[in-house]
């Protein structure tokens, strides 16, 4: 877990790219009818987009709220330090998940009048995809990565 400020900007970045990145991959192939290697490239273009928008959220406003959440329900003095890995997780993606659909609903797709119904179907098109993804890949490699980056510098 990062302990300084410049560790918490290095995780962010990490964490926020795996997670827009896949996500935006996800999205596509949903639109597509399927996974295939366009998909990789098309999504690079809503990454310029999306990756800025992530992180300022992560970074400014969600993370805070996150933690402080997570610290209200897990003592890591008393339990588990990865149930405090697992609360973080799951909260993050559960305040990420809804703002960035809507970001992705605003921004790319033309929804006319159904703002709220078409942000709804996103969010809950996206939360399963976000949360397994979070906990099972882009957690664990990018937690992996962290250490790796941490002991070089």
């Amino acid at each position: 877990m990062p302990r300084t400020k410049k560790q918490e900007l290095i995780f962010s970045l990490l964490m926020v790219f795996f997670m827009v990145y896949a996500m935006i991959c996800y999205n596509i192939a949903l639109n597509m009818g399927g996974m295939n290697y366009a998909v990789f490239g098309a999504a690079f273009h809503e990454l310029i987009i999306m990756y800025p928008i992530a992180f300022l959220l992560d970074f400014f406003f969600v993370g805070n709220v996150v933690k402080k959440t997570a610290f209200k329900i897990v003592d890591p003095e008393k339990e588990n330090p990865f149930h405090l890995v697992l609360a973080i997780s799951a909260i993050t993606v559960m305040w990420m998940c809804p703002l960035m659909s809507l970001a992705a609903t605003l921004l790319f797709k033309n929804v006319g009048i159904n703002v709220i119904p078409v942000w709804i179907q996103t969010i809950a098109m996206n939360f399963p995809m976000a949360f397994f993804w979070q906990m099972c890949y882009a957690g664990p490699l990018v937690r992996f990565l962290f250490r790796k980056i941490i002991r070089q510098s």
